[in-house]
C-alpha cells in the first residue's frame, strides 16, 4: 500500500473515531488561543487551561500582555514548566502585535511566524481553530509519533513531517486531521502504552 491509501484508512478511520476532534485549549478570541497554544509548550492542555482560567479573567487585551512585569507573569503562569521562556515570549508577542498589527492577531502565516514564540505549529493551530483557515497541518508530538508509526513518513523534523503530510492528506481536511491525530495520540496511540489490541487502526498499522 502505497502513503496516499495509507492515509486515506488513517483519514477514515479518525473521521468515525473523532468525528468532532478540534483543539482541546479553552479560549474565546484567537489572542487568548495564541497565549494559551504558546503556554502548551511541552505542558498538558488540562494543566493550561487551569491556568487560563484566571488568566484571561485578568488579561483582556494585547496591551494587557505587553505591560505586564515580566515577574508578575512568570509567576502566574508557572505551573505550566519553562515559564521564564514562556512569559518573556508571550510578553514580546504582544508587543509586536501592538507596534506591527495594531494590537489584532493577523491572519496569514508569514506573518504569525514573525511573532516571538511562534512556529508553524502554533501559527497552524492559530490559522486553523481561531480562523478556519488551512495553511498547512499541525505537527506537535503526537502527530508526530503517529505519521511514522503509521507510515506516513521517514522524517523526524516537524516541518519535513508537515509537508509529507501537506501532500497526503486533502487540504480540506488539514485542519481536521492535525486535531483528530492528537486526539488518537492521547486517548489510544500514547507514547509510551499505546492501545494497539483496541485501535481499529491495527489492521494495516505497519508498526504492529
Amino acid at each position: 500500500m502505497d502513503r496516499c491509501q495509507q492515509a486515506g484508512k488513517v483519514l477514515k478511520v479518525l473521521r468515525k473515531l473523532y468525528p468532532k476532534a478540534t483543539c482541546e485549549l479553552n479560549f474565546k478570541n484567537p489572542l487568548e488561543l495564541l497565549v494559551a497554544t504558546i503556554l502548551s509548550a511541552q505542558c498538558t492542555d488540562k494543566r493550561v487551561n487551569l491556568v487560563t482560567q484566571s488568566l484571561f479573567k485578568k488579561y483582556k487585551k494585547t496591551e494587557d500582555y505587553a505591560q505586564v512585569p515580566q515577574p508578575v507573569l512568570e509567576q502566574e503562569i508557572r505551573s505550566t514548566g519553562f515559564y521564564h521562556n514562556k512569559a518573556t515570549s508571550i510578553r514580546k508577542m504582544a508587543q509586536m502585535l501592538v507596534d506591527k498589527f495594531k494590537g489584532q492577531v493577523p491572519k496569514t502565516m508569514q506573518e504569525l511566524i514573525q511573532l516571538s514564540g511562534v512556529a508553524r505549529k502554533t501559527a497552524n493551530v492559530v490559522l486553523g481553530t481561531a480562523f478556519k483557515i488551512a495553511e498547512g497541518v499541525v505537527v506537535d508530538t503526537h502527530v508526530k509519533r503517529l505519521a511514522y508509526r503509521m507510515g506516513l513518513t521517514e522524517e523526524e523534523n516537524p516541518e519535513k513531517i508537515e509537508q509529507d503530510l501537506m501532500k497526503l492528506v486533502p487540504r480540506k481536511d488539514w485542519i481536521f486531521f492535525g486535531h483528530a491525530m492528537v486526539w488518537h495520540g492521547r486517548r489510544v496511540c500514547k507514547a509510551l502504552s499505546p492501545d494497539c489490541p483496541n485501535c481499529l487502526m491495527k489492521s494495516f498499522c505497519p508498526k504492529l
